[in-house]
């Protein structure tokens, strides 16, 4: 799971818990994010991961279209593409929107909403992931909701304690690594639970010669790969290769390699540490003119633009 590990580290993620909400029997509220619903605790990312944590009680909840997944005391579920999605005992598609109940902060940091028909109760935590990433094969490969039952591991059960004790103490740095955590967690046991004949971006971490491949663009973009290269490191002919990462991945190599390429450097953009000419070499360029060129392809600014309009930076996760 190494690489996948790198992916989030390149995807830079930051997060916070902002709501606490207790509800009461009948209630149905439809909640999604909009990236300015980040803007108190940092700029607004291009992607947000929504998570919520049942902290007692239970609910059902509906992403788009699909069916409706029972949740109970314990689970965090997550929502990686961040889609609208009802929440409720009851699923109702005419349900109030979350925000329209939404009581702003007053003496600590979260938002808190108490809403319903005052029978049975359920309280969450509710959280979000944020990047400057666009949405890419990994986050497309993912399901709508994902899962955990706090209660049936000890890394999920430590998760959820210490989301918790985080959100009463206010500590956005531990929230944000937290989440981080939460989120790799949920994505490995997703992965775990896959189908042998299963095939996409997360099967590729069960195929050797794929993820020998996602290691080597992981740990060393800069290097001057190939397809021929990499297929040779993976142990598979040029087109036998090609065939296998594009089937599974969603997209060629070299354009997967490109995109990784610009994420890292957006990241080191933001650190402010180098300048776009270090960046441009540290990310496999051999000109920095060439490398504006490829940037402002995948973000819609040069690296100089993109970095004062994204500053100050993400809270580090």
């Amino acid at each position: 799971m190494d690489v996948l590990t790198n992916v989030l580290a390149a995807m830079r993620l930051s997060g916070c818990v902002f709501l606490e909400a207790e509800f009461s029997a009948p209630w149905c509220v439809a909640s999604q994010l909009q990236p300015e619903d980040c803007t108190p605790y940092f700029p607004a990312p291009a992607h947000l991961i929504f998570y919520h944590y049942v902290i007692s009680g239970s609910l059902l909840c509906q992403v788009g279209d699909q069916e409706p997944v029972e949740l109970r005391e314990g689970q965090i579920f997550l929502i990686p593409r961040n889609e609208r999605h009802l929440l409720g005992d009851h699923i109702d598609q005419q349900a109030i929107s979350a925000r329209e109940v939404a009581m702003p902060p007053v003496d600590d940091p979260l938002t808190r909403i108490i809403y319903g028909g005052g029978g049975e109760r359920t309280r969450l935590f509710c959280g979000f992931l944020g990047t400057l990433t666009p949405i890419n094969a990994f986050l497309l490969s993912l399901p709508s909701l994902l899962v955990i039952d706090a209660k049936r591991s000890a890394s999920g059960e430590w998760l959820a304690s210490s989301i918790r004790f985080a959100s009463e103490q206010a500590s956005p740095d531990l929230i944000g690594r937290l989440a981080e955590l939460l989120f790799l967690e949920a994505v490995k046991h997703h992965v775990d639970q896959l189908p042998d004949d299963h095939n996409g971006w997360l099967a590729g971490l069960r195929d050797p010669h794929v993820s020998k491949a996602l290691t080597l663009i992981h740990s060393a973009c800069a290097e001057s790969w190939t397809t021929e290269a990499l297929a040779r490191e993976a142990g598979l002919s040029r087109s036998a290769f090609a065939d296998r990462f594009t089937t599974m991945i969603g997209e060629p190599p070299m354009r997967y390699l490109a995109r990784h390429r610009m994420n890292v450097a957006a990241n080191l953009l933001q650190d402010g540490r180098q300048n776009s000419s270090n960046i441009a070499y540290a990310v496999g360029f051999n000109s920095e003119a060439a490398f504006s060129r490829a940037f402002k392809k995948e973000f819609g600014l040069p690296p100089g633009s993109w970095r004062r309009e994204h500053a100050p930076s993400l809270v580090s996760a």
